[in-house]
């Protein structure tokens, strides 16, 4: 049996995913990419370090990955339907770019903090639109 997601896995103490400036698909496709590294996982599953994504959004961008031939549906028929989630191996080659990017974000950490903090207390909030 797998592991379950722990709910902190995108946590911005723990994880400098949020920072990466890198984004595959939209928004969120990474983190959904991460979450299906190790295997098939249902919606309610995805939710859970997901938990900052509308239920709206995390639907879209599943579509959207399934769309790019990324991420595979599969619906079982059974006694109690359900619906799984899981990489394809296009989706599969991803990881290693990905966790490149996400190397690059952690070594940069702080440099990217840095900017975002300089940014936000100066320049970035007098710019229009």
């Amino acid at each position: 049996m797998k592991e379950p997601l722990p709910a902190d896995m995108f946590d911005d103490e723990l994880c400098p995913s949020t920072l990466n400036p890198i984004r595959f698909g939209d928004k969120w496709a990474a983190l959904v990419i991460r979450c299906l590294e190790q295997g098939p996982r249902r919606f309610s599953e995805l939710r859970v370090p997901l938990h900052h994504v509308t239920p709206k959004v995390l639907t879209q961008s599943l579509r959207s990955l399934e769309r790019d031939g990324l991420v595979k549906r599969t619906v079982f028929d059974e006694a109690t339907p359900h619906v799984e989630y899981e990489l394809t191996p296009l989706g599969r080659s991803m990881l290693h770019p990905m966790a490149a990017a996400c190397a690059w974000a952690e070594e940069h950490w702080d440099e990217l903090l840095d900017a975002r903090e300089s940014y936000e207390a100066g320049a970035g909030l007098d710019r229009a639109g």
